[in-house]
C-alpha cells in the first residue's frame, strides 16, 4: 500500500509547476470560441450568408467550448489558493461585461454568462470546501455528469432524457428573481447563457476528477501534453475573453464590410 502511494505520488506535478495540459486544452477552447462568435457576428449582426453556421453544427460548437471551458475550470479549484478571490474575480469581470453589453447596445446585453457561471461554480465549490464535501473521484464525476445531461432543458421548464422528461412547476419560472440559477423569468434575455444549474454539474465534475488525479497520479497524456503557443492563450483566457468581441467587431468594420 505505501509503494502505490508512493508510485502515485511520483505521477503528480509538484505544487509549484504549472500542468501544461489544461493550459493546452483551454488555449484551444478559447480559439475556437473566438472563431465561433466571429461566425456568429458575421451572421446574426451584419447578415452575412453562413449556411453552416446553423442547429444542430452550431449547437454542437457551442457545447463543445462552454462545457471544456467549465470543465477545465473545475479542475483548476484544485490549484487554487483562494477559491473566495478566484469567484470575486470572475464575478466582477462578469459586471463588467454586462454593464459594457448594455451600454454598446451591439446585441442582447449578457447577463448571467459563462464568466459569471465560473464564478458562481468556483463560489459554490469554495464553500463545498469549507464544508469538507468537495466531490471528488471517478464516481462522483460519473454521477455529476448524468445529472448535468439530465437537467440539460431546466431553463426550458423540464428535467430528463430525450422524450422520457418531467416539467418543472411554472411558478419557477414567473419570478424574475431566479433566472441566475437557471430558471428564466417573464422576459428574460441574455446574449449569453449559463446560469448555475445545470451547468454547475460538469463544473464541479471537473474538480471531482482532478482531486482523484491528485491522489492517484495524473495521465500520462496530462502529464505529457504540451505545446507553447496554446499555452500562453490558455493562461490568458480570462482577458481574451473580455476584449475579443470588440477586437472582432472592429476587424469585420474594418476588413469585410
Amino acid at each position: 500500500m505505501v509503494a502505490d502511494k508512493a508510485s502515485a505520488s511520483s505521477q503528480e506535478p509538484p505544487a509549484s509547476q504549472r500542468v501544461a495540459f489544461f493550459d493546452v486544452v483551454r488555449g484551444f477552447s478559447v480559439i475556437s470560441m473566438v472563431l465561433f462568435h466571429l461566425c456568429y457576428d458575421l451572421r446574426y449582426i451584419y447578415g452575412f450568408d453562413l449556411g453552416f453556421f446553423q442547429p444542430p453544427f452550431q449547437d454542437i460548437w457551442r457545447c463543445s467550448i462552454s462545457w471544456v471551458f467549465l470543465f477545465i475550470a473545475g479542475c483548476m479549484c484544485t490549484f487554487s489558493r483562494n477559491g473566495l478571490k478566484r469567484s470575486a474575480k470572475y464575478l466582477l469581470a462578469a459586471l463588467t461585461v454586462y454593464v459594457v453589453t448594455v451600454l454598446a447596445a451591439v446585441d442582447t446585453p449578457i447577463s448571467f454568462g459563462i464568466i459569471f457561471c465560473m464564478g458562481a461554480c468556483t463560489l459554490v465549490e469554495y464553500l463545498l470546501q469549507r464544508l469538507h464535501i468537495a466531490p471528488s473521484g471517478l464516481a462522483a464525476a460519473a454521477t455529476l455528469l448524468l445529472a448535468f445531461l439530465f437537467t440539460q432543458g431546466i431553463s426550458h421548464g423540464y428535467v430528463g432524457f430525450g422524450s422520457m422528461h418531467v416539467y418543472l412547476p411554472k411558478s419557477l419560472y414567473a419570478t424574475p428573481y431566479l433566472s441566475w440559477l437557471g430558471f428564466p423569468g417573464p422576459g428574460f434575455a441574455s446574449g449569453d447563457y449559463y446560469p448555475v444549474l445545470p451547468y454547475c454539474l460538469m463544473f464541479l465534475c471537473g474538480a471531482a476528477v482532478a482531486r482523484w488525479w491528485k491522489v492517484t497520479g495524473y495521465p500520462k497524456i496530462v502529464q505529457s501534453l504540451s505545446f507553447a503557443p496554446l499555452e500562453a492563450v490558455g493562461r490568458h483566457a480570462l482577458p481574451i475573453y473580455l476584449f475579443h468581441q470588440p477586437l472582432i467587431i472592429a476587424f469585420i468594420e474594418l476588413f469585410l464590410i
